[in-house]
């Protein structure tokens, strides 16, 4: 545990550091929000990995939630009274706090945090019943890098855009046909590096029903709520594909 706890107190640092200097590239330079929000989104993701190889632990369920909460915490530090008495916190802030997304940022990015990670352990726990946990990371890879290309890429190359909607409010948001082929494709090298973990019937079936599965999945789920949707169906998607290949064999 002294490797978990080393793991969380650095993940926080680089969470506020990395949002306090996004924040100022918003703040001094005028950088669109969009591009400052992903790129703390890789920074969030990619970190966890780098220190995975420096500072191993055993993962579990306890401690899957207990970072959940943690992360979480750290969120809750960015509501109003608190950014409005530290600036710091309101330079952070200002990193992922999309004009398109007021009054309800905080609200759905908090929410989303809660309900990915019980859906997580959820099809962690579902995936074991097969012997093959280890498959939640298709659709962290996924999440990670899918999800985390298709706004960017939308917002700079989209041109064939539909609309989708949000919780708590009527207002609809514009997504692009060019940002879910970034999910499509992290969908198909995702199950492509985890094919280790499958049979030859499972990784085809995988090929053929998780990409498609879990682009539909972010295309629909409602505006910044795509995470729990994704990790939902990617989940149930290789499921199918376990119970469909013991069918077939």
């Amino acid at each position: 545990m002294e490797n978990y706890w080393l793991n969380e107190i650095l993940r926080v640092l680089v969470l506020y550091g990395s949002a306090y200097l996004l924040g100022r590239w918003v703040v001094d330079h005028g950088i669109r929000v969009n591009y400052t929000r992903k790129i703390f989104h890789f920074i969030l993701f990619f970190f966890p990995l780098l220190l995975a190889d420096h500072l191993p632990y055993q993962a579990s369920i306890t401690t899957t939630m207990l970072s959940g909460l943690i992360f979480l915490l750290c969120i809750v530090t960015f509501i109003r009274p608190l950014r409005m008495r530290l600036p710091f916190l309101a330079t952070a802030y200002a990193a992922i706090d999309r004009p398109e997304d007021r009054p309800f940022t905080l609200l759905w990015v908090s929410t989303q945090v809660v309900v990915t990670y019980l859906v997580i352990v959820l099809v962690v726990f579902w995936l074991s019943r097969y012997g093959k946990p280890a498959l939640i990371y298709i659709a962290v890879l996924v999440a990670g890098i899918g999800d985390g290309l298709a706004e960017p890429v939308g917002v700079r190359f989209g041109r064939h855009t539909y609309r989708v909607h949000a919780l708590f409010t009527g207002r609809r948001y514009t997504r692009s046909l060019e940002g879910s082929a970034c999910v499509f494709l992290s969908a198909i090298l995702a199950v492509i590096v985890l094919r280790a973990h499958l049979t030859e019937t499972q990784l085809l079936l995988a090929l053929l029903i998780v990409p498609p599965s879990m682009t539909l999945a972010e295309a629909v789920s409602p505006h910044t709520w795509d995470g729990p949707l994704l990790y939902l169906v990617g989940g149930a998607s290789l499921v199918g594909v376990l119970e469909l290949s013991a069918v077939l064999r």
